[in-house]
């Protein structure tokens, strides 16, 4: 396993789960310890992968939207 990137460890960690501990996975990094985003991250690459370009659309839309309530006002 020395030779194994932070992608591949991070999927053979997931990979056997059932759906109910993948949700645990999910729900558990979200939030929480930075150190979880970049495995959050590679299981957002694999969906994106496999979605249609309907859903990034959506899934998108939802980040823009989100981000949009982070935004700070303008100062003069």
């Amino acid at each position: 396993m020395d030779n194994l990137d932070l992608r591949q460890a991070i999927i053979r960690r997931v990979q056997d789960k059932p759906l109910n501990e993948l949700t645990e996975v999910i729900e558990s990094s979200i939030g929480n310890d930075e150190r979880a985003l970049p495995g959050l991250g590679v299981l957002f690459e694999m969906i994106w992968k496999q979605i249609d370009e309907q859903e990034q659309a959506r899934l998108v839309t939802a980040l823009h939207t989100q981000l949009s309530r982070f935004a700070q006002p303008a100062t003069s």
